[in-house]
């Protein structure tokens, strides 16, 4: 298996095609491209029909998938805010690469695993899928729910279609074609193994509680007292930095194993918090929660986030054999250079970690990824799939 990345911040689309194509095909030294993956920035989303043939025509026997992004990652660099076209080709001996779209309407009847696998066109449940949907268009926490209960051994993980500011903006590719809506991606399965990195890149802060008091994703009481007045007996002694960074940055974390004694990075699902109501002490978050949960508070920063992303890809490396051969990067349009202050953070710790893997993405609407076991939607993560042979 080899992978291959190559990225062209040229303005003029014909040319950020062609080199991309040169550089990756050459990158990849002579082995059979299987897979290519693509990733255009606003830029070049108008010139999108000619950029799916040109690529045809280019890199004729390769499975094509990609989409509009906010920002592009190829080539050991990350563009954002200017015109950018990032490609990743993949050689993939022995592994079935299925593509597959969809739009929202295709899923409103589908039901258990057979249905399931009849969409996506294959046979029986695969090894992984990568999904790409557009935002405007598409349920994407419907469908990871539907995917999850149909094919749970299955790794899913990708990120939602960005670079569009309202419906038909975003330019999906799938093959020769190009989708303004709906979702695509492929399924993979064969001699390979794919791993998955989710880094939410938040702190704890005060203490984990107990939800005694919930509804949907209202929490009412958190150790049975009101959840607002908890919160604010947080928010009271918090340092000066952290208030500040209360104001913007605040999250709550779900412990997904209830049963533990102690919680770490990483036992967390993180959601952003969407409301509070002094007068009936309710607290709203970003997602379902119910009796009996495990909630703690969370901030965000840089540095926070920096740490978490090294923490979870030195576990990775550490409980892994060898480095991998390729990855792809789902990064929010939250991080990037805004967050760090400067360019190619991510793709940069990601190469000190697990050294020089060819590395491609971009930056999301929303991230896909799992947490102990289960495929969430997220924000502000950067989650990695990572690829090397099952057999090696």
């Amino acid at each position: 298996m080899k992978w291959a990345s190559a990225v062209s911040i040229e303005s003029d689309t014909a040319s950020a095609v062609g080199e991309v194509v040169s550089g990756a095909s050459r990158a990849l030294d002579g082995g059979t491209l299987d897979l290519a993956v693509l990733f255009v920035s606003p830029h070049h989303v108008p010139a999108a029909d000619a950029i799916a043939g040109a690529l045809e025509e280019e890199l004729r026997g390769a499975v094509v998938l990609g989409c509009s992004a906010g920002g592009v990652v190829a080539g050991g660099r990350e563009i954002e805010q200017s015109p950018g076209l990032g490609l990743t080709v993949a050689s993939m001996p022995n592994v079935s690469i299925r593509p597959f779209q969809c739009q929202m309407e295709d899923l409103a009847s589908i039901g258990g695993t057979e249905d399931w696998l009849a969409a996506l066109g294959v046979a029986a449940p695969p090894k992984g899928l990568i999904l790409l949907p557009d935002p405007f268009s598409i349920d994407a926490e419907a469908v990871l729910t539907g995917l999850d209960s149909a094919l749970p051994q299955t790794v899913k993980i990708g990120g939602l279609a960005s670079g569009g500011s309202q419906p038909g903006e975003n330019a999906l590719f799938l093959g020769s074609a190009v989708q303004r809506s709906g979702l695509v991606g492929i399924a993979l399965d064969g001699d390979l193994r794919i791993e998955s990195v989710v880094a939410q890149g938040c702190r704890p802060i005060g203490e984990p509680m107990f939800v005694t008091g919930s509804d949907r994703n209202l929490v009412r009481q958190l150790d049975g007292r009101p959840a607002f007045e908890v919160l604010q007996e947080l928010v009271d002694v918090l340092s000066p930095a952290d208030l500040e960074l209360a104001k913007h940055s605040l999250f709550a974390g779900l412990v997904m194993h209830r049963n533990r004694e102690e919680y770490g990075p990483g036992d967390f699902l993180i959601r952003n918090l969407v409301g509070v109501d002094p007068e009936s002490g309710v607290v709203g978050i970003g997602g379902l929660v119910e009796d009996g949960a495990v909630l703690q508070f969370h901030l965000r920063d840089a540095a926070t986030s920096a740490e978490d992303l090294r923490n979870v890809l030195q576990r990775h490396r550490d409980e892994s054999a060898g480095s991998p051969c390729g990855g792809l990067m789902f990064s929010c349009l939250g991080r990037g250079a805004g967050l760090y202050g400067k360019p190619d953070h991510d793709t940069q710790v990601l190469r000190e970690c697990l050294g020089p893997v060819p590395l491609g993405g971009f930056f999301c609407n929303g991230e896909i990824g799992p947490v102990q076991g289960r495929t969430y939607l997220h924000g502000y993560t950067s989650a990695f799939a990572l690829f090397r042979p099952e057999k090696a």
